[in-house]
C-alpha cells in the first residue's frame, strides 16, 4: 500500500493489541479492505464476497487468511470461521453495510452487531477516506498512483447492553448503538482530515 498510494494513517495505537477486536470499515471503494489490512497494526481475517475468490486470487486470499462468504445465503461455515478467529484472539474486519456503496454506515446489516456480541469483541471503527476522489490514470478502477488515503481508527467500544442477551431484539438494539457509533466516528474522521 504504500509503494503505490500513500496512506495517512491516523489513531492505529487505539486497536488493542491483545484479544478479539472487530474492524467496522466503511466501503466506497474496492481497494478499502487491501489498504486496512496493509495498514492495520494487526493481521486482520476480513469477510470477503465469494465473487472477489477468483483464479489466482481465491488461493492468494485464501493463504492470506480472507474468509469467504456467500452473501446470497446464511453462509454458516463463514460464520463458524468468523467466530474462529475471534475465539482465538484475532482481528476480524468487517464492512458492515454488506457491499460497497457511499461509505457512509447509512444501512447496516446486523451480522456486525452478531459477531460483536456472540465473539464478544470490541468493535473498533475504521474510516478509509480519499479512496474513490481520484481514479488512476491507468487502471480507472484504482485510485491515482501515489495519491493520500486516510485511514482513521477510532476508539474501541462494546456493543451489547452488558446483559450477555443475543436474542433479535438485542442484536437490533445493538445495531442501532453500532450505528450511532460508526456514523460519530466518520463524522470525526472527516473533520480531522478535511475530506
Amino acid at each position: 500500500m504504500y509503494g503505490l498510494w500513500k496512506p495517512r494513517v491516523l489513531g492505529a495505537w487505539k486497536v488493542p493489541s491483545t484479544g478479539p477486536v472487530i474492524l467496522a470499515v466503511n466501503h466506497s471503494h474496492n481497494i478499502d479492505g487491501p489498504m486496512v489490512m496493509g495498514v492495520a497494526p494487526r493481521p486482520t481475517h476480513f469477510l470477503i464476497k465469494k465473487e472477489a475468490f477468483i483464479g489466482p486470487l481465491d488461493p492468494f486470499l485464501t493463504a492470506i487468511g480472507q474468509l469467504k462468504v456467500d452473501r446470497a445465503a446464511a453462509d454458516r461455515q463463514a460464520i463458524s470461521r468468523a467466530l474462529h478467529v475471534l475465539a482465538g484472539g484475532g482481528v476480524l474486519g468487517i464492512f458492515p453495510e454488506g457491499s460497497r456503496g457511499e461509505g457512509d454506515f447509512a444501512a447496516l446489516r446486523a451480522g456486525l452487531a452478531y459477531f460483536a456480541v456472540r465473539g464478544e469483541a470490541p468493535i473498533v471503527p475504521v474510516a478509509v477516506l480519499g479512496s474513490n476522489e481520484k481514479p488512476g490514470r491507468l487502471i480507472k478502477g484504482l485510485p491515482a498512483l501515489r495519491s493520500r488515503v486516510d485511514v482513521v481508527f477510532g476508539d474501541p467500544f462494546e456493543a451489547g447492553d452488558g446483559s450477555g442477551r443475543r436474542t433479535r431484539k438485542a442484536l437490533d438494539e445493538a445495531t442501532e448503538r453500532i450505528q450511532k457509533q460508526l456514523s460519530s466516528h466518520l463524522e470525526n474522521a472527516r473533520r480531522l482530515t478535511g475530506r
